[in-house]
């Protein structure tokens, strides 16, 4: 009998969870509810989350209490929120509940694994979306797609639930038949652009005009490749080409998630772009310069925000 997945939990209503919670909520609001804890809840049902300017009273399920198992889990928190969203969605963990990270970097799938189990383990990532939240408003013009796939099986049962469930709720999506090389390809494009803007304070304007900051990010970019090669993913240059041709589409006065954590004086997720490339580099025997001297310039920049009194 085919798996069917009647509604999606999503874990996060920052840029990327509002969109697409807000996508669901806009083919039927049953088909999405949003874990979160108690004051959370409280919070956004009292001042109201927004996405492109409408208003949208998403059904909250409070985190760390007893719950039927979902269907699927959408988890689109920050990477240092990973820990704690861990303990928000482990009341709604059946053992045949998928789990589907969109995350940057290329390790949350293992830490859920670590957890709960690769049974039901989807890899995935957003790509092409320009959201930017401010406050509990979120805009965008592009909205992106959900790439997503099973790490062994492409044309797994789990992998067939979440394209008919996307399919029938609209959710833009991409299935491609490697999503490890797809997700690696996605690292090497956020270690490039992500970090350049949030130290140059670039929206993508900036990367559509000035060839200099375009060079920069390639060379941060670049670093991946021979890495993901010794880890047995074939990045090459085209992938490259590829991502070039990503970011020429994105609203010119969009940024970056890690430029928005700047502006926000937030911490930023440097550990999972710069730190991992470094690390893998040392394992490797591979220099990475350009990165060693990013991871530098952001922590400095964190470590240089206002004091919040």
């Amino acid at each position: 009998m085919a798996k069917t997945i009647r509604k999606a939990h999503i874990s996060g209503l920052g840029a990327v969870g509002s969109v697409y919670a807000s996508i669901l909520y806009g083919y039927d609001r049953e088909s999405v509810k949003v874990i979160v804890d108690a004051e959370r809840a409280s919070r956004y049902q009292a001042q109201g989350v927004t996405v492109n300017g409408k208003k949208y009273d998403f059904d909250y399920v409070i985190s760390q209490t007893p719950a039927e198992p979902a269907d699927l889990i959408l988890i689109a928190v920050k990477g240092n929120q990973l820990e704690e969203s861990i303990e928000s969605i482990r009341p709604f963990v059946g053992e045949n509940t998928i789990l589907m990270s969109l995350l940057n970097g290329i390790s949350s799938e293992d830490i859920l694994a670590g957890e709960f189990g690769d049974a039901h383990i989807l890899h995935a990532f957003v790509v092409g979306t320009d959201a930017i939240r401010e406050g509990l408003d979120t805009r965008y013009g592009n909205k992106g797609k959900i790439v997503f796939g099973h790490r062994y099986q492409a044309d797994s049962a789990d992998v067939q639930a979440v394209k008919a469930f996307f399919d029938r709720t609209g959710v833009p999506y991409s299935n491609p038949s490697d999503i490890m090389k797809e997700q690696w390809w996605k690292f090497l494009m956020n270690v490039g652009i992500n970090q350049t803007s949030a130290i140059l304070r670039a929206p993508y304007k900036v990367y559509h005009s000035v060839q200099e900051i375009r060079d920069l990010m390639m060379s941060a970019a670049r670093e991946v490749i021979p890495i993901a090669q010794k880890e047995g993913i074939n990045l090459n240059e085209e992938d490259i080409a590829n991502f070039l041709e990503i970011i020429d589409t994105l609203s010119p006065d969009g940024k970056t998630s890690m430029l928005q954590d700047v502006e926000a004086g937030r911490k930023t997720e440097v550990e999972l772009f710069a730190q991992t490339v470094i690390q893998l580099g040392q394992k490797h025997g591979i220099p990475t310069p350009v990165n060693e001297v990013l991871f530098r310039m952001i922590r400095t920049i964190e470590q240089s925000y206002p004091t919040q009194s």
